[in-house]
């Protein structure tokens, strides 16, 4: 038995209790025990609170008394202001995490609350960290014992650190470029705009200038993607040198960079801006650990000649751009007018081109080609017509280009394909069996996958034979041609299919393809015809083609021949074939079969 134990029994047998007595006294121990179990209860859901507010990493709880003294502080609330709890105890609110323009309205609106009971609305702040940094959070405020004298204020703060960074990232992302940290093209229109809006009050002049880096993607594919980077970071870097505080740059697409250049007051100036921009490339670039000249077409539109606002000065600057890419490497162009009314009508034209193959708007005409010995018609060049139902013939020479910029060129080169051999098809069905159709087929459409497949596909559809239709090509073709190219038209060759190289001495003229490439014919360029009676020079280029193209084992064709002065000279010259309006000009398929039928009598130039 212990001494307390012993103490206590002494103590009960000096006290004998009555029965009243010892009711009352089990009903207090009683009242006492169940005053202890709240208490307990009171502590460990107090605890569980604690755990919880501990537990939350991002969500940093403060308690403050009336006087705005720290009495509550968690981890939280450490790491997102760098107090700790010791540190924090204590210290009044606006002296730990308030910045000094926010610390009178803090106190104002404390009080307020106190002694109006108008509570703090919940809202984004950005509070002060022990380092003197700001720090975004969401800060929402709870009262506790609002109507007593020891009221309580718990602020509960979130961090919004990661939310205003990833925001801050996505803004950049969306005005800026990711690799030049230079503005991207919608935040660079909204800046010429505001800059336009100062030059037509003050009555001032503007140069945009559109900068294209020639030939970008050669490098990329050469040199790899990192190089090309290397070279857009550096001239970015030149252009910003250069650059004065009035200028504004930006890159608006992989290669393609804007400059404006404001305060211009004599032509002299633009001069002197423009010519900055292309110093930015005079120096060569190190790609690779080697030096590379660099070269870049630009084109000017100037306000307000070319333009009142920024989209419309972009895209005449755009145009002019793309005048100068026709003209070669390191080209200039200024805006002209009559260069968009061009580019407007082009656009059309193509949408025109499309309904027309949809419409069935097109034509084959055919023009002979004529021994230069006989006059006998020997074969037909499928010459493509487009003859709108309203309005005037539109020249191959317009709309053949833009279908090769366009896409159309494909199904254009596959309608041509089908209908030479539709055609073919009859006129051997009504007995016309010598003369062979030939075609022209297009780089493009050559080196699209497939074509030469489809062109075999053709003629078998129709019953053809590889003597029934042949093939014209540009000498630049193939040039550019892959193996692939090369071993289809090597498959048509052994067939018996006549290859002619178009054109021939208008492209690269490289002697070595006519002994290595599987061609038949070799087809004498219209301007050497022309000239050749009167230029000794082009009389003999004429006269050299023939004589190699002989010896090779070539068929010679001379086309634009128009005068029996050119006639003669190719006679004298062997030239196998004749094409031209001396002797017939491109007819329509009816036509042709009635010349063919000898109800057309036939050119007696050549007779005798």
């Amino acid at each position: 038995m212990t001494g307390r134990d012993i103490r206590t029994g002494q103590a009960l047998e000096k006290y004998q209790a009555s029965p009243t007595e010892r009711a009352s006294a089990a009903l207090v121990a009683g009242g006492q025990s169940e005053v202890a179990l709240v208490r307990r209860q009171y502590l460990e859901s107090e605890q569980r609170f604690r755990a919880l507010l501990e537990s939350l990493p991002k969500v940093a709880v403060q308690g403050y008394d009336r006087e705005r003294r720290v009495i509550y502080w968690n981890e939280a609330s450490t790491r997102l202001y760098g107090y700790s709890a010791e540190e924090a105890l204590g210290n009044q609110l606006e002296d730990l995490i308030i910045p000094a323009g926010m610390r009178q309205d803090v106190i104002e609106a404390h009080r307020a609350w106190i002694r109006d009971g108008i509570e703090i609305p919940p809202e984004e702040l950005e509070l002060r960290h022990r380092s003197g940094e700001l720090v975004p959070v969401f800060s929402h405020h709870v009262m506790l014992g609002e109507h007593t004298e020891s009221p309580l204020m718990f602020c509960v703060d979130v961090d919004l650190s990661d939310q205003k960074k990833a925001h801050r990232a996505l803004e950049f992302a969306t005005r800026f470029d990711g690799l030049t940290h230079l503005p991207n093209r919608q935040t660079f229109e909204g800046e010429l705009d505001a800059l336009l809006g100062s030059c037509s009050r003050q009555g001032g002049f503007l140069a945009l200038v559109y900068l294209d880096i020639d030939h970008f993607v050669d490098i990329n594919d050469a040199l790899g993607y990192e190089q090309g980077d290397r070279l857009l970071v550096e001239l970015t870097q030149r252009l910003r040198d250069r650059q004065r505080m009035s200028d504004l740059i930006a890159r608006v697409s992989s290669d393609e960079f804007v400059l404006a250049f404001p305060e211009l007051h004599r032509q002299a100036d633009l001069w002197r801006l423009v010519e900055n921009v292309r110093k930015s490339l005079r120096d060569p670039f190190v790609l690779d650990g080697r030096s590379r000249q660099v070269t870049a077409c630009l084109g000017v539109a100037l306000y307000p000649d070319n333009g009142l606002s920024a989209r419309e000065l972009i895209r005449n600057a755009d145009v002019a751009k793309n005048r100068a890419k026709l003209e070669g490497r390191g080209a200039l162009r200024f805006f002209e007018q009559h260069l968009h009314d061009e580019l407007v009508r082009q656009h059309h034209l193509v949408a025109q081109l499309e309904q027309a193959l949809d419409r069935d708007d097109l034509c084959l005409h055919y023009q002979p080609q004529v021994s230069a010995v006989s006059g006998r018609i020997e074969n037909l060049e499928a010459l493509l017509r487009w003859i709108p139902a309203e309005g005037p013939p539109i020249s191959p020479a317009e709309f053949i280009p833009l279908a090769e910029r366009s896409g159309l060129i494909h199904r254009l080169s596959d309608w041509v394909m089908e209908e030479a051999c539709r055609q073919q098809r009859v006129w051997r069905d009504q007995g016309f069996s010598t003369q062979r159709i030939d075609i022209n087929v297009s780089g493009r459409q050559l080196l699209h996958t497939g074509a030469l497949a489809r062109f075999e596909d053709c003629l078998l559809r129709h019953g053809l034979g590889p003597r029934d239709i042949g093939i014209e090509l540009t000498e630049n073709v193939l040039i550019e041609a892959d193996d692939s190219v090369l071993e289809g038209l090597r498959r048509l060759y052994h067939r018996g299919v006549r290859i002619a190289i178009d054109d021939f001495g208008t492209g690269y003229s490289s002697l070595s393809y006519l002994k290595h490439f599987p061609v038949t014919a070799l087809k004498i360029d219209r301007s050497f015809v022309h000239d050749a009676p009167r230029q000794p020079e082009d009389r003999a280029i004429m006269e050299a083609a023939i004589f190699i193209g002989h010896r090779l084992g070539l068929e010679v064709v001379a086309e634009g021949v128009e005068n029996a002065e050119q006639l003669e000279l190719l006679r004298d010259m062997r030239c196998d074939l004749i094409q031209g309006f001396y002797f017939y000009r491109p007819m329509a398929s009816d036509d042709i079969q009635r010349l063919l039928g000898g109800l057309v009598p036939g050119h007696g130039h050549l007779s005798g």
